[in-house]
């Protein structure tokens, strides 16, 4: 059981960290000179330094920006749910409150990836994903199978 508890641990703080290096990294489309994320707009200069301007405030930008730091927070009052609840939770209950934070962690992500998705300009042509775009798409489903695993999983003594 305490192997089980382990590799749940792993997989949540490795989620965690896939959901904040994606949400704050530089990489969400990259082309040619140019890359953007969902802060920055990036160009590289001529002296190979790089010209940076913020986001535009265009309305389906600023949801992912707002679905991405949800998914950030739930997971990690997810994290702290199961934390707590693995002391305090009666022998045999299950995490249901860790596993309701963490799907909502997973729909959020999944729900900001696909607005990405649509809507990003594809303005250039040499232009695609990042490797954090990737990553929010690799979190997706690791924090929904997370989420299942916290429903089945009872705590034993």
């Amino acid at each position: 059981m305490l192997l089980i508890l382990l590799g749940v641990l792993v997989l949540h703080l490795i989620i965690l960290i896939l959901l904040i290096v994606s949400t704050a990294a530089s990489a969400w489309s990259v082309g040619g000179d140019r890359s953007t994320d969902l802060w920055y707009n990036c160009l590289i200069s001529s002296n190979g330094g790089y010209h940076c301007k913020p986001s535009t405030n265009e309305d389906w930008i600023q949801a992912v920006q707002a679905l991405m730091i949800l998914s950030v927070l739930f997971c990690f009052f997810s994290l702290i749910a199961f934390v707590f609840q693995l002391f305090k939770l009666v022998k045999g209950g299950r995490f249901y409150f860790t596993a309701i934070f963490q799907i909502f962690a997973s729909l959020f992500v999944m729900c900001g990836a696909i607005i990405y998705t649509v809507m990003c300009p594809d303005d250039t042509p040499h232009t695609q994903f990042g490797y954090a775009y990737v990553l929010a798409w690799v979190a997706f489903p690791l924090s929904l199978i997370s989420g299942l695993i916290y429903i089945v999983l009872r705590k034993k003594e």
